[in-house]
């Protein structure tokens, strides 16, 4: 893991709620919109569906090897100097505040949308920074933009920037999946733990 992006994720945790009011100015907010009307067009969600990705100890999975528990899912990169480390911090103290039998029906997932710098073992030491209990996948370029796209994630490397040095724009959801990997809810990035907590109880409730 490089030391920069180690030390720019323990400085955003440790601001994490000046960040958070900074990250809602500066993210890709008009996507939200769009997604709140995919997934009511025609009263039902079109977010989620089938991917083949490689988890982070190099094993090939599908949404099926996840069937049964519900999923907290959020897409950027390792790279990322802000959102992400802020995102899966806030997932990571979510699933923290869950009971035991709660986090047995719960897996939260980072998928990357920068496969070309997210190998196996990048997305490894990245997903151990925040919980011993996510998944990191990672994958072909093909594989991940399949995901990406069926999860309706928005995201684009920034122009401009060197070929091993880049930035990558990309929308900052929490999805919440049943375990199914059918669409429940979702997240924006200013969601506080106790707002994930919240809706993945009241959603586990509702599943018996």
């Amino acid at each position: 893991m490089h030391k920069a992006a180690v030390a720019s994720i323990k400085f955003a945790v440790a601001v994490l709620v000046l960040a958070l009011v900074t990250s809602y100015v500066l993210g890709i907010w008009p996507f939200a919109g769009k997604l709140e009307e995919v997934a009511e067009s025609q009263g039902q969600a079109l977010i989620g569906g089938p991917f083949t990705l490689v988890d982070h100890t190099g094993e090939r999975v599908t949404e099926a090897d996840f069937a049964g528990r519900s999923k907290l899912m959020y897409f950027g990169y390792s790279y990322c100097p802000d959102m992400c480390p802020l995102g899966l911090a806030t997932i990571a103290a979510a699933y923290d505040q869950l009971s035991a039998e709660e986090q047995a029906r719960v897996v939260p997932i980072f998928v990357t949308v920068d496969p070309e710098r997210d190998t196996v073992e990048a997305i490894a030491d990245y997903v151990d920074l925040f919980h011993p209990a996510m998944v990191g996948l990672t994958g072909t370029a093909e594989e991940t933009d399949a995901a990406a796209k069926a999860y309706r994630v928005y995201y684009r490397k920034a122009e401009g920037e060197g070929s091993t040095d880049y930035l990558v724009d990309h929308s900052t959801f929490t999805y919440l999946m049943d375990g199914n990997n059918r669409y429940v809810t979702h997240f924006g990035h200013d969601a506080s733990p106790a707002e994930l907590v919240e809706g993945v109880r009241r959603h586990l409730q509702g599943a018996g």
